[in-house]
């Protein structure tokens, strides 16, 4: 990075912040971590501007209740959700909450390094998100109408056997929608899929309507 940015770790294992606050400050980043979401909430209204990134699974509060918190405090400070227990459920919860970003551990630098850029990006100028959410839209319209219907479906947290019963359809033909759109929105992890649906309704997807 070709200056510091601040990033805010959040997380109940000693050994994660070790190396992770290695592993940022290495790529140019400063870098402050708290044992707990408690720790971080009493000093977070005297910090600098910077992302959080927040483990979903501590004691005390989990990362969803921080999140909440601040929200409640008006801590505007983009959220990245970090687990080791990843789900659809918890990744909707979060992102709906508004998080940029959900990744699992243990992940690769250059995964984490990538949703910083996000996250940088979220809280830097308008018109560089509005462009992210504009990609994202143009993402979503090359999916088909039956593709959409499934993103709708996880979206919500719905496992495929319950969209595949909503949309009476098989759940192996869930799985190969599912797969398709993966491919189309160029997404890695059900995170990234689930990133870009809701960037993309940040400025509404405006797509018309496609064929199978």
């Amino acid at each position: 990075m070709a200056t510091e940015r601040q990033i805010y770790l959040v997380d109940d294992e000693a050994a994660v912040r070790r190396s992770i606050s290695f592993m940022l400050r290495t790529a140019g980043f400063a870098i402050e971590s708290f044992e707990s979401g408690e720790a971080f909430l009493r000093a977070a209204p005297g910090l600098p501007m910077g992302c959080v990134l927040l483990d979903i699974r501590m004691t005390g509060m989990d990362g969803l209740q921080v999140q909440a918190a601040m929200r409640e405090r008006g801590l505007a400070l983009p959220v990245i959700i970090i687990t080791g227990h990843g789900d659809v459920g918890l990744a909707v919860r979060a992102m709906k909450a508004g998080a940029v970003d959900f990744i699992e551990k243990p992940f690769e630098k250059a995964r984490l390094l990538e949703s910083l850029e996000i996250a940088c990006k979220h809280h830097g100028e308008a018109a560089e998100v509005h462009q992210m959410a504009e990609r994202a839209r143009v993402l979503l319209n090359v999916l088909t109408a039956r593709e959409r219907d499934v993103l709708d479906g996880l979206v919500d947290g719905q496992p495929n056997k319950a969209i595949a019963y909503a949309l009476g359809i098989s759940p192996r033909t869930v799985e190969i929608h599912r797969a398709n759109l993966m491919l189309k929105l160029e997404a890695h992890s059900l995170s990234d899929a689930l990133r870009i649906a809701f960037m993309a309704r940040m400025i509404g997807t405006g797509a018309p309507p496609s064929t199978e």
